[in-house]
């Protein structure tokens, strides 16, 4: 049916105005599941009749009700079937949208591009080929109209494939094959148009190519003839002059017009293609014969283009950021090699000089921005997010290349900044821009001993006296060289002390904050790299403790609370009798930032930081148990206002808070957390259930007595646990669900019989149902195993409840033996077997596997001895300082290129590694590795490594002082059946070869060393040692000799 467009119109109406919404919304919500309703909503959308406020209020419900139903999705267990738009709907809006797209005026056509979108992800290409044909209709039509919204319609279509690997292209790529020729010949026929919107659809093509080659160039797709001439539209798009009106407007508003957007986007084109695709010995193999072709061809073309625009930028005339930016990043890839850097040599110098030497000044920007507020000039200074984008930056990564790998260019360089330092009459900016190249170049100069060893003349030349500048960006600078320098070897102590001590007073006196910010950051890298700082700093450690709370608080600047951290970690007793003091700012602080969140990506990074060091604070307490507990209240409030007002994105750094307030002793107060976090989890909290892991294993491993106290407490993990396992959260979840039911069954062993058959109900339902990783199966079977251990009886009278599930169970026990990985698991695997082949009643299937017993027994054994010399080699490896031999960076002569040599081979040693390893494992691994983080999930991939962290929520059973040993319990099993089950004893060992037997023999003798040291130890606990001397058998026959002791 259609809907009533006067009846829709009226109340979409009513949605703008304040006093009807609610009545409105109520009413479109009762209609929109009525078929016929969103190709209705569409209609009046594109109704030119219609006024606008009406209209953008249908595209908005549009695109929120495509955003949310266009696809089918399935009913969870009892509940009813989402409502999703119906095929006769969704088949209307995909013949019309292209349409409605090229036909809307701008206020409304992103909300449709937003619907493109949606609608290419779920149905391009199975059910909406036509989508093709519409744009190539479009593209092909002289009238220019049509072409805008074509353009815009095709680059959703690239957008949903932009980050996909190349295998999973291939729609998009038939696509392309008709339309990019059409989009070629648009762009060829629109360049020589001057006029706004024609540079507007240039802008828009070119956005479209970079995101088709971005991540991956389609050779197939685009031949060398193809590319030629892409190349070709963008270097006369970066070479053409801009009109006179393009540098009309004020400057900060001049990069948002066509012109410029056009010269952006060529540029991002140009240098994603050389450093991707185009600089050989750097990029992966596919792209080698590429790349040598690339740069005989391309390189230099493009680079004398680019050397003219700096030229001209150099003379005076005007670049946008972005531009000069993407500019300075190609020049910076032409450093690297020899055919470019012949042509770029001749005029580095000039570079250095005239291009990266005044934007790496202290600009009349920077100057107004300072005075006007000091806030933002920190904020901008110190996003991370300004980096990418950055001129400054780039001009910073282009001289550090020049002076690290061509000859000469150090030399020049430094000889020009030490002219600048030494003219008396040089202006505070230009003194600025030559420390600041001096700093960029610290490493370099490390290196260098000729620099090295004039390096504390520099300070007190150069440096020392400008912290008495009266220009407050010169202190700032001074406090920058200094953090830029701090793994200088400081030859005079002296020299260490002042620097010291000049940072100190810069930042508990300077009156400027953004001195005091540059000091504390200063401080911090003096602190990690000299040790000599610390006792410089030491006296006056509380004030500047206080000092930097303050400049957070001001700030909520995160690169300062990482000063704090550092702190805290240095100086934690000094800092103990006010480390309540210092976790209350923290805690305020954090609060504040919450209170003023706009939902920043910067005040996210604030908070966190915060979080983060909150929780250093209480790590490095971790042995002064009476400062922890005056700690607790004020973590206790951060904690209860994030879970309270479910502030999702810190989840992760309130549980690991929990986990360091309950890892040594668990408070009333942190129980009530406990009933917090079920609520949480049980509100809609399950997708951090694995975060939440670690302190739930505290509430049950830390104070046994008190989890158990309280029956609740217990029934929370059961209903966490049968949540996951019961919905559809992914198999890593419901392993990490499984190891805790495991870790409550060994850590409450003979203490909740009452409970024990709802967790192997629970466990033994989810075996039932289909797995697909090895992980999740041997998880489940382990806490099955863990039941066994516990009360064989209780076990089995649940699984006889299941028909024939206990031979299953048995069977595919003894067969996963080989996915049993680590300490822990193998240890509950091989005391499984033993309490199995104990059983008085022994089940047939266990009859029937007998001969399988025992090899299964020596493999795990054999797995245990590696494991643990592994925990042993890493508990007693120390790491290895790396030399730092002087002069070990080769400049390049000027005929060599800069090969990514290392970075290649290392990539293809991992692939060699991950095919070895698989194909030793059985696993048939086809995936080479590339340096794209394509985010594709391998099932079994990360086995092991998962295994390992799953090992890390430790039982009793894992305990050093653990009375249960695994090789003596083994043995007195063996030598117990051999003496009153000689039958059964005798199917389990004799169709062993020599070699099990050899085997075994090692096991019973590493039982007695075993026995042989816990015996001793115990001695030694009472006071004394009688030495004896210890027999160990030397040998054994285990056809009919005795293997007991």
């Amino acid at each position: 049916m259609n809907m009533e467009p006067r009846k829709l119109i009226d109340m979409l109406r009513a949605t703008i105005d304040p006093n009807q919404r609610q009545q409105a919304e109520e009413q479109l919500a009762q209609i929109h599941k009525i078929i016929g309703f969103a190709p209705s909503l569409l209609q009046v959308v594109m109704m030119n009749e219609c006024e606008m406020p009406v209209r953008q209020a249908g595209a908005i419900y549009l695109k929120n009700l495509i955003s949310q139903n266009w696809h089918d999705r399935e009913a969870e267990a009892g509940q009813p079937m989402p409502f999703s738009i119906h095929e006769q709907d969704r088949s209307l809006i995909r013949e019309s949208i292209v349409d409605a797209v090229v036909h809307a005026p701008e206020l409304i056509r992103l909300q449709l591009c937003t619907c493109v979108n949606i609608m290419v992800k779920h149905d391009f290409p199975g059910r909406w080929t036509q989508i093709v044909d519409k744009i190539s209709i479009y593209l092909s039509n002289p009238e220019a109209s049509g072409w805008h919204g074509a353009i815009l319609c095709l680059y959703q279509l690239v957008k949903n494939f932009e980050y996909k690997k190349a295998e999973e292209r291939g729609p998009l790529h038939e696509a392309m094959n008709l339309l990019l020729p059409l989009l070629h010949q648009l762009v060829v026929r629109l360049l020589p148009d001057p006029s706004d919107q024609a540079v507007q659809l240039q802008k828009e093509i070119l956005k479209v190519y970079f995101a088709l080659t971005q991540y991956t160039l389609p050779l197939t797709l685009i031949s060398k003839e193809a590319f030629t001439q892409w190349m070709e539209v963008c270097r006369q798009v970066v070479e053409r002059s801009v009109p006179p009106a393009a540098l009309q407007p004020e400057e900060d508003e001049r990069p948002d017009l066509s012109w410029w957007k056009c010269k952006k986007w060529a540029l991002h084109i140009l240098y994603r293609m050389f450093e991707r695709y185009g600089s050989p010995g750097n990029v992966t193999k596919e792209y080698s014969e590429f790349a040598d072709w690339y740069l005989q061809t391309f390189s230099n073309g493009i680079l004398e283009v680019l050397l003219r625009l700096l030229d001209a930028y150099r003379g005076g005339s005007w670049l946008p950021p972005r531009v000069l930016q993407q500019t300075l990043n190609y020049v910076n890839q032409a450093v690297s090699h020899a055919l470019t850097w012949r042509l770029l040599k001749p005029h580095m110098c000039a570079i250095i000089q005239d291009v990266l030497f005044p934007l790496m000044s202290y600009s009349q920007e920077d100057e107004e921005l300072w005075s006007v507020d000091p806030h933002e000039y920190i904020r901008v200074k110190f996003d991370v997010f300004e980096d990418f984008v950055s001129p400054v930056t780039a001009a910073q990564t282009l001289l550090h290349s020049a002076c690290k790998k061509r000859k000469d260019m150090l030399q020049k360089t430094m000889g020009f900044l030490t002219q600048v330092l030494n003219d008396p009459n040089t202006e505070s900016s230009r003194k600025d821009g030559a420390l600041h190249m001096v700093g960029t170049l610290a490493d370099v100069l490390l290196k260098k001993k000729i620099y090295r060893d004039q390096l504390d003349q520099l300070f007190l030349k150069y440096v020392f006296p400008e912290f008495q500048n009266t220009r407050g960006h010169m202190r700032a600078r001074a406090c920058w060289v200094l953090h830029y320098f701090s793994e200088f070897p400081f030859n005079q102590e002296p020299v260490l002390a002042q620097a010291v001590n000049l940072t100190i007073t810069a930042l508990l006196q300077d009156k400027e904050l953004p001195v005091r910010v540059e000091a504390a950051i200063a401080m911090q890298s003096l602190l990690s790299f000299q040790d000599r700082s610390h006792k410089y700093v030491e006296p006056q450690v509380k004030q500047i403790a206080l000092e930097l709370l303050t400049i957070i608080r001001e700030t909520e600047n995160e690169d300062v609370t990482g000063v704090m951290q550092k702190l805290v970690c240095v100086f934690t007793v000094q800092l103990a009798p006010i480390a309540v003091e210092i976790c209350q700012h923290l805690a305020t602080t954090f609060s504040q930032v919450l209170d003023t969140d706009e939902g920043s990506d910067e005040k996210a990074i604030t908070a966190m930081g915060l979080l983060n060091t909150i929780e250093t604070l209480l790590t490095v307490m971790e042995e002064r148990p009476e400062i922890l507990s005056m700690l607790e209240p004020t973590v206790l409030q951060v904690i209860v206002h994030v879970l309270q007002n479910e502030v999702q994105e810190f989840y992760e750094e309130i549980l690991s808070l929990i986990y360091d307030c309950t890892s040594k002793h668990v408070s009333a107060d942190m129980w009530r957390v406990l009933e917090l976090l079920y609520q949480v989890f049980m509100k809609g909290g399950a997708d951090h259930f694995t975060d939440m892991m670690p302190a739930l294993h505290n509430y049950i491993t830390v104070d046994t007595d008190a989890f158990l106290s309280d029956e609740q407490r217990l029934l929370a993990i059961y209903n966490i646990c049968k949540e996951v396992l019961s919905r559809d959260l992914g198999e890593d979840p419901e392993a990490h669900a499984a190891k805790l039911l495991e870790v409550v069954l060994l850590q409450c062993r003979g203490r909740i019989d009452g409970a024990a058959p709802l967790l192997v109900e629970l466990v033994a339902s989810r075996l039932l149902r289909e797995i697909r990783t090895s992980e999740l199966r041997t998880m489940l079977l382990q806490v099955l195993i863990a039941v066994l251990y516990y009360n064989p009886p209780l076990l089995f009278s649940v699984l006889e409840k299941m028909p024939d599930f206990s031979n299953h169970f048995i069977k595919q026990w003894i067969k996963d033996v080989d996915c049993f990985l680590g300490v822990h698991d193998r240890k509950i695997c091989v005391l499984g077997i033993c309490t199995l082949i104990s059983l008085p009643q022994k089940p047939q299937v266990l009859v029937e596997l007998a001969p399988k017993i025992m090899p299964a027994l020596i493999m795990l054994f054999e797995g245990l001895k590696k494991a643990y010399a592994a925990r042993a080699q890493d508990s007693g490896e120390e790491e290895e300082s790396e030399s730092d031999d002087d002069e070990v960076e080769e400049v390049l002569s000027s005929d060599e290129d800069e090969i990514d040599e290392k970075g290649q081979e290392y990539l293809d040693s991992l692939s060699r590694r991950a095919l070895t390893s698989g194909a030793a494992a059985g696993v048939p691994i086809t995936a080479t590795i590339e340096d794209i983080d394509d985010g594709s999930d391998d099932l079994d991939s990360d086995y092991e490594a998962d295994e390992m962290a799953l090992e890390s929520y430790t039982t009793v059973l894992d305990n050093e002082d653990c009375e249960v040993d695994e090789y003596i319990i083994f043995k007195e099993v063996m030598g117990r059946l051999e003496t009153t089950e000689s039958e059964w004893y005798k199917a389990l060992t004799s169709s062993l070869t020599e070699e099990q037997k050899k085997a075994l023999m090692e096991i019973s003798v590493l039982a007695d060393q075993k026995r042989a040291a816990k015996e001793s130890k115990r001695i030694e606990q009472q006071g004394g040692y009688n030495f004896t001397q210890q027999q160990i058998p030397t040998s054994f026959n285990f056809g009919n000799a005795s293997l007991g002791s």
